[in-house]
């Protein structure tokens, strides 16, 4: 299965989180506002809560589903499902958790997925 429409979808969605001037520019800047819990390092319920904010702001009619009753796709896009996108980004997770501590890091967010 070809992984990098679910890459791309995620950054996608990830950029409808936040007004363009209000990117983190740095991996320790995404630490720092995924960090819910102020730890400095990043689990897998923090990852997804805030990969999913994007998502969570496409989905206009707030029936968990990105498709048409939510805006304009482009042709012969699917419909992207709430628990679908959750689950790659829960396998995103894991591949970029390096060391397999189950937490990442600046390092570990900088870093693309294997």
């Amino acid at each position: 299965m070809n992984r990098r429409p679910y890459v791309f979808v995620a950054l996608l969605l990830l950029a409808g989180a936040a007004p363009a001037q209000d990117y983190p520019r740095t991996p320790a800047e995404y630490l720092q506002r995924m960090d819910a819990n102020g730890d400095g390092r990043i689990d897998e319920a923090e990852y997804v809560r805030y990969m999913s904010q994007g998502f969570l702001r496409m989905d206009v009619n707030g029936d968990g589903v990105i498709d048409a009753n939510d805006g304009p796709m482009r042709p012969g896009a699917r419909p992207i499902h709430l628990d679908e996108f959750q689950r790659n980004l829960i396998r995103q997770f894991h591949k970029l958790d390096r060391n397999k501590d189950g937490y990442l890091n600046a390092k570990e967010l900088s870093q693309p997925p294997m």
